[in-house]
């Protein structure tokens, strides 16, 4: 290196661009020591130094700041933009060797020694340098292609340039890459390394381009492909609003998704309909499955799973509702009623689940309507009569078609709360086929320790049944499993007195069909009298649901009187029923006048409440056979048999009459079936009045099973038999001693004006029941 060689000049620091040699470069500067720098320049010969800085924050950069190796080059003009820019038209020439800075202030200016470019590394031979320029060419005019965007402004004099080390220098100042990559090109003296440097670049980019444009492409064809979705869905919509089939696919999922953030649930559940809502977008919507799941969505949708109601815990108004809605009935009530506080006092849900037993229309679901009126619950009535496949309570599985969840399920979906409360109606008629056993599945549901995770089987998640308030209803027992009555309390219910019958049709049934029919009460008087003639010659049961059918019956009479205009006002009376009603229905049982041989009341129990049984023994000449007319059932004909042999060892002494005389049981009524073993004191009465010729009191009805002994059994029913011995007027009732508690806890009004006499052996019923001489 000699003195010639070495030049002192200008250096131009460049932030974050790096140029080669050869290149017409535009620069704006606004540093104020590159413009006294390019000032200097100017002021001289125009040569100054371009290196790049390395590290782009330093105002006033060092020798160490700065890239040893840039490019010598000349300003070609310098115009000013604005008053602190300055934009100069620079040539680079060759590189250049920063050996040192003799200034820093108010400009830099150092030591420079240019490369030329002769002094670059010329290894490859002639043919070598003319095959690395064509195929540099031949790649660049690829990239050119895969780059639309590329400048294409020195194309020509690429393609007519025949040295390496200019081509590889201009090649590399159009290609896109970062001044770092470029700084090592304009340090790299070797030509053949530099020309594997841009050949690589370029290469890479031609591939980087080739892959772009394959996503672009392929992004392209999505895009063009949803827009056409897009227009046809919008084109379906359009149709199906014109149609009007509803909403589309998306909509569904939108609203889907919506509703779940809403919906207050545990983080499986949310997971599950949320993978559901996944799944149906997968589905077709021409696919039949698609329906399906979004039923099932749905389905899932509607269910409180978190959502409960705040009960009511006032007792005293519970209290009211049921006074208010139900007349009588005051141990039903009362039960009910510490159910219902023992329930507030504990907070828990684990009460026991009531079952409501008794003969029709005796308001057994009206009280559940009451009791969650009562405690402002959600009600909803599940009627079990009936039902025989145990998928209506477990609910179906969804790879059945037209699959739907069971009724638990959808009464909870109706009350939409989780903890409402259910009226099972019904509950004594559920059956059981080779379909399940629906008693069984009723056991996990009514069962606290297992319905907290019942799961349904289409819905197929585990559902909380353990807040839900349950009462049930029967009119038996009988035919309820043992397993299942074994998670119930029963709370009986027994049909009405006449006297309730009659408070009821006053105070509720009339209000209600006058308001139900359109008449007010100065259209319609039923006065006590034409009530009681349609208590007792209308109907005949233990509730009162046929009473409200005569009353409804006779206010549409009169209705259409008052609509004919004959008159405005109408009174009913006990004397005047039969032109509304008709003749007389039923005719009450009354006792007989006169005492007679071999004919005694008995009592008896039915599904519409008591009645009075009478039974006639007639005696002829015979060989002590026993004849059994009337429709008699097996446990009553043994009865008789047991009868007529107790009677026979009571009268030792009319042995002889036995074996000459036969003997002929009946009871009246004989188109209607009869059974039961409480008529065997009365069957026995009878038969010893017939054999002795002693008569029987007229105004005396009997209940009770007999033995073979003589012993006097308790029966059931009681109550309503009782019922049916005050209609029919009867003054002395003889029952099992065993029934005592029973009677001692009958209303007053009941007992009043009958005298109960308990017989605890058949020496006691024959002692009340015949006369005495």
């Amino acid at each position: 290196m000699s003195e010639q060689q070495m030049k002192t000049m200008p250096i131009l620091a460049m932030r974050d661009v790096c140029v080669l040699p050869g290149m017409l470069v535009h620069l704006d500067v606004s540093r104020e020591i590159t413009k006294r720098a390019i000032e200097e320049a100017m002021a001289e010969d125009g040569s100054i130094f371009l290196t790049l800085q390395r590290d782009e924050s330093i105002e006033t950069p060092s020798f160490h700041d700065l890239y040893e190796i840039g490019v010598i080059a000349k300003i070609k003009q310098e115009v000013k933009v604005k008053d602190d820019v300055l934009r100069v038209m620079i040539s680079t020439k060759e590189r250049g060797n920063l050996l040192s800075l003799n200034q820093t202030k108010p400009f830099l200016k150092g030591e420079v020694v240019p490369y030329e470019w002769g002094d670059e590394e010329l290894r490859p031979g002639a043919l070598e340098k003319e095959a690395m320029c064509r195929n540099l060419k031949d790649v660049y005019t690829i990239y050119l292609n895969e780059n639309p965007r590329a400048s294409r402004s020195d194309l020509e004099k690429i393609q007519g340039m025949k040295d390496l080390g200019k081509l590889t220098d201009l090649i590399a100042m159009h290609i896109n890459m970062g001044f770092d990559k470029r700084q090592e090109i304009l340090e790299c003296l070797d030509l053949e390394l530099r020309y594997e440097m841009v050949a690589g670049i370029l290469t890479n980019e031609v591939n980087l381009s080739r892959i772009r444009e394959g996503y672009r492409r392929k992004v392209k064809e999505e895009v063009d492909k949803n827009q056409k979705e897009y227009f046809l869905r919008e084109q379906m919509k359009v149709i199906r609003n014109e149609l009007g089939d509803g909403a589309s696919a998306e909509e569904y999922q939108e609203k889907y998704k919506e509703q779940l953030e809403q919906l207050s649930c545990s983080e499986e559940v949310y997971q599950k309909i949320a993978e559901e809502i996944k799944r149906l977008d997968a589905i077709p919507t021409s696919s039949s499955e698609h329906i399906v799941e979004r039923t099932y969505i749905e389905n899932l949708l509607a269910l409180p799973w978190d959502k409960a109601s705040i009960d009511c815990n006032d007792i005293v108004h519970a209290e009211q509702i049921l006074e208010e809605d139900h007349y009588g009935l005051k141990k039903v009530k009362e039960r009910i009623l510490e159910s219902l506080a023992v329930r507030c006092l504990t907070d828990k849900s684990e009460s026991p689940i009531l079952c409501l037993v008794g003969p029709p229309g005796t308001g057994k679901t009206s009280i559940a309507r009451s009791v969650a009126r009562a405690l402002d619950k959600e009600y909803v009535r599940i009627c079990l009569g009936g039902v025989r496949d145990e998928a209506e309570i477990r609910g179906h599985r969804r790879t059945y078609v037209g699959a739907l969840p069971g009724r638990f399920v959808e009464g909870l979906k109706k009350a939409k709360v989780r903890n409402p409360l259910m009226l099972l109606d019904e509950i004594d008629k559920v059956g059981s086929d080779y379909k399940g056993d629906c008693a069984s599945a009723l056991l996990e549901i009514l069962d606290p320790e297992q319905n907290r995770n019942f799961v349904d089987h289409y819905i197929e998640l585990p559902v909380d049944l353990s807040d839900v308030l349950f009462i049930c209803t029967a009119n038996t027992t009988e035919t309820i499993p043992r397993p299942l009555l074994d998670r119930m309390e029963l709370i009986s219910i027994a049909g009405y007195t006449e006297n309730e019958r009659f408070h009821i049709g006053k105070d509720y049934l009339i209000p209600k069909q006058l308001e139900k029919n359109g008449l007010q009460k100065k259209n319609l008087q039923i006065l006590d009298g034409g009530l009681r003639a349609i208590i007792s010659h209308y109907t005949k049961e233990a509730g009162v649901r046929e009473l409200e059918r005569q009353i409804g019956k006779v206010c549409r009479k009169c209705a259409k009187k008052i609509m004919e205009g004959e008159t405005e006002t109408i009174r009913v009376t006990s004397k005047n029923i039969t032109d509304f009603l008709g003749k007389k229905r039923f005719r009450v049982e009354k006792a007989a006048r006169k005492d007679e041989v071999g004919i005694v009341r008995g009592l008896a129990w039915t599904e519409v409440g008591g009645d009075t049984l009478e039974i006639e023994v007639n005696t002829m000449p015979g060989e002590g056979n026993l004849k059994l007319t009337g429709q008699l059932g097996d446990v009553m004909k043994e009865s008789a048999e047991i009868a007529l042999s107790l009677v026979r060892a009571l009268l030792p002494k009319e042995e002889e009459f036995f074996k000459t005389h036969d003997f002929h049981l009946h009871v009246p009524e004989g188109a209607v079936p009869k059974d039961g073993p409480s008529a065997g004191v009365t069957m026995t009465t009878a038969i010893y009045s017939a054999v002795t010729g002693k008569k029987i009191l007229a105004k005396v009805a009997m209940t009770g099973e007999i033995t073979l002994r003589g012993r006097v059994l308790p029966i059931g029913g009681l109550k309503e038999k009782l019922l049916a011995a005050k209609q029919a007027g009867i003054q002395k009732v003889v029952v099992p001693k065993e029934n005592k508690p029973d009677v001692e806890e009958l209303e007053e009004e009941i007992t009043e004006g009958m005298q109960i006499v308990f017989a605890g052996s058949i020496s006691d019923v024959l002692k009340e029941a015949l006369v005495q001489k």
